[in-house]
Formats: structure tokens, sequence, C-alpha cells
């Protein structure tokens, strides 16, 4: 199935010279959703991942269909102030500012196989926040699966001491 076709194009949105690439066709598309996401299970599989990351909150639309596929669990990261419980979080420089990301203490086991999971890498920053809060907790980041990867903006680079699987890139 050619994925390529369920992704719109946007120009100069959220700011002009950026082209947005929207994913919300291809999961408004029941067979190309369910088709992306049994790709991304695929890999989940072959790196055997024990558990699913999805960083809030685009990873949690793919994070969440693969974990339920594998029968395994899913663990939201989240933004400041989202997680009612004791958490642990990671301060990472953007483009323009900075973010934090936010994991409940007891979310992952030591030892755990760990899968990241979002619907698309750039620079690689929230990626590479969500790997440093799970080996803060003992887990093992067994990979780190994006539906597309906007190549040349260094997200593989980031992430190069980790497996990337991407479905489609631009």
């Amino acid at each position: 199935m050619d994925l390529n076709s369920y992704i719109a194009c946007i120009p100069d949105f959220p700011t002009k010279g950026i082209l947005f690439r929207d994913i919300t066709p291809l999961m408004a598309d029941g067979e190309a959703y369910h088709y992306a996401c049994e790709k991304l299970a695929e890999y989940a599989r072959s790196v055997n991942a024990d558990l699913v990351v999805g960083p809030e909150s685009r990873g949690f639309l793919f994070g969440c269909p693969i974990a339920n596929m594998l029968n395994i669990g899913f663990v939201p990261i989240r933004k400041p102030g989202k997680l009612p419980r004791q958490t642990i979080s990671f301060k990472y420089e953007l483009e323009y500012g900075e973010n934090e990301l936010y994991i409940h203490k007891d979310a992952i086991k030591p030892g755990q196989r760990v899968l990241i999971v979002d619907d698309l890498v750039a620079t690689g920053g929230t990626a590479d926040a969500a790997t440093k809060l799970i080996e803060e907790l003992g887990g093992e980041v067994a990979g780190c699966a994006f539906l597309i990867e906007l190549e040349g903006l260094g997200g593989r680079e980031k992430l190069s001491n980790y497996d990337v699987f991407t479905l489609l890139k631009y």
C-alpha cells in the first residue's frame, strides 16, 4: 500500500516556509491506518518489545494500537502537569526554546525492552528525551518507530545509538 497518498502536504503551516505533513487523511482511512499500524507492529515484534511508550500526543495515536496488537502495555509520556502520580522529567532544547516531558516513576520496570512510537521524527529532540526517561527508569530502548521521518533535520543522527525504523521519508 502506498501510504504517501494518504499524507496531505500543507504549505506554510504552522508558519510561513514550513511544509506540514498532515497524517489525518491516513488515520481517517481504516485500511491505511490499519496497514501503517501493522507495519509498525511488525517492527515492534522484531525487536521483542515488552512495552510501548508514546510521547504526547500523536505518539498515542500509533503507540496505543500497536501495543494492543501485541498484547503489551502502553505508557504515555506527557507534557507538564498531565500525570497524577510521582514522575520523573527531562528538559530538552527546541529550535525556539525548550520543552519538558514526564513519565510516571513506576511506569517501566528495570530490564524491560521499550519501543518508542511517534508519528514523526524531525530533529529527534522528543524521541531523545524519551530515551533518557526510559533509561533513567532502568528500561532498555528496544528501538524507535515512526510513521514519518523528515530527512536532513538530524533526527536519525540524534538517535544514532538506537535502532530507528520509519515507514515514510520526506
